[in-house]
Parts: C-alpha cells; sequence; structure tokens
C-alpha cells in the first residue's frame, strides 16, 4: 500500500504532462504560417536609401530609416541591404529633388541591384489641441507624422511595392480640474521615437510573416 500510495503522485504527474503536450499539439494544429505578402529572397540584395524630409526632421527620417532596415533584416534573413546615405557618390552626383525612379535607375547600373527602397518621411510639428468641458479644460500638445515607402525596380523604374502608415503621438498636456491645474510635459524626442516606431511597425507588415487560425 505504501508503495502504490507513494505512485500515485508520480502517475498524477505523467498524466499532466501528457494531458498538457496533447493539449499544445491541438492549439498548435489550429494555426499556420503565412509567408509574408512582400518576399525579398528573390532580389538577393536590395539597396535602402535615407528617406526623405525636411531638414529640420533629418534626424528622424535617418531614426526612421534605421528601424525599418532593422525591421527588414529581422523580417527576411538572408537578404543583403545596402544601406544608402547622402554621402554616396551616386546620391552626390545626383541634383537635389531628383525623380526617385530616376535615382533608382542610377544606382541599379552604379552598384549592380534590381531594387531599392525610397520614401519620404512628412511630419506636421506640435499642434495644440484643446477640449472645454462645463467644469473643466483640457489642453494637449500633439505631433503626427506619415511615412511612405516604395520599392522600385532599377531597371525600368516601375514601383513593385509601396505602403504607407499615419500616427500621431503626445507632447504635453495641461488640463484644469475643479480649480486644480495639472501639467505633465514629455520629452520631445521620446515622443518622436514612439511616432516613428507606430509608423515602421505599420509600414513594415507586408515584410513579416503572419500567423493564422484554420
Amino acid at each position: 500500500m505504501l508503495m502504490d500510495s507513494a505512485s500515485r503522485p508520480a502517475r498524477a504527474r505523467y498524466v499532466l504532462a501528457v494531458c498538457g503536450t496533447l493539449a499544445l499539439s491541438a492549439c498548435a494544429s489550429k494555426y499556420s504560417q503565412v509567408p509574408a505578402r512582400l518576399d525579398l529572397q528573390p532580389y538577393g540584395r536590395v539597396a535602402l536609401v535615407t528617406f526623405a524630409a525636411d531638414n529640420e526632421h533629418r534626424a528622424m527620417s535617418a531614426l526612421a530609416t534605421q528601424r525599418f532596415a532593422e525591421a527588414l533584416l529581422a523580417s527576411q534573413p538572408g537578404v543583403e541591404l545596402l544601406e544608402l546615405t547622402t554621402s554616396d557618390s551616386v546620391l552626390k552626383a545626383l541634383p537635389p529633388g531628383t525623380d526617385p525612379v530616376v535615382l533608382a535607375q542610377a544606382l541599379g547600373r552604379a552598384k549592380d541591384i534590381p531594387a531599392v527602397f525610397v520614401g519620404e518621411l512628412r511630419v506636421s510639428g506640435v499642434k495644440p489641441r484643446a477640449r472645454l468641458g462645463v467644469s473643466d479644460v483640457n489642453l494637449r500638445a500633439s505631433v503626427s507624422a506619415e511615412l511612405s515607402v516604395r520599392l522600385l525596380s532599377t531597371r525600368a523604374g516601375g514601383t513593385l511595392w509601396r505602403s504607407s502608415s499615419a500616427a500621431s503621438g503626445t507632447v504635453g498636456r495641461v488640463a484644469l480640474a475643479g480649480g486644480l491645474p495639472s501639467v505633465a510635459i514629455r520629452d520631445t524626442d521620446e515622443a518622436y521615437g514612439e511616432v516613428v516606431s507606430s509608423l515602421v511597425r505599420d509600414v513594415t507588415v507586408d515584410l513579416r510573416p503572419t500567423w493564422v487560425k484554420q
């Protein structure tokens, strides 16, 4: 009887382990992975030009380009990414405001690449927003931005893929309720960083594989 009593916990743990394994297997069988809508493997090697932006927001544009590159490389291993800044000799030789198609074709000839990512970041700047109530006042300062990205063929200049996104973030808030003021100020760079992260996450959806329930 003692031996039987001692073996019961072991049997119980074994049964629980088996049931857990079966439950996990059942859950896993209900989902399947869907490949990324944009597969860069056939290209092998692509280029990424720093996203265009006005002079005031060049740093924000550089951050968006960097995070786009990180998302691309993390989602599509095995693809070689050539990251090109404005200091690249080919880009420096082109006049400011060169059409992206002309830019892509010039890079194709010089770098021997089949496709290039180009994009533009537009930032609205900080804008105040107010909400007035019967007994309260709420003022917010927010920043909003839009990011559009295209993958261009360097042979014909045609668009192979494109995606865009818009996002906004709160920089500061001033509230007055019950006669008592409340002030909250955020670091501008932190707010801009969150906006950039949201933009890149949305724009790169097609680069990532997804899981769907069967």
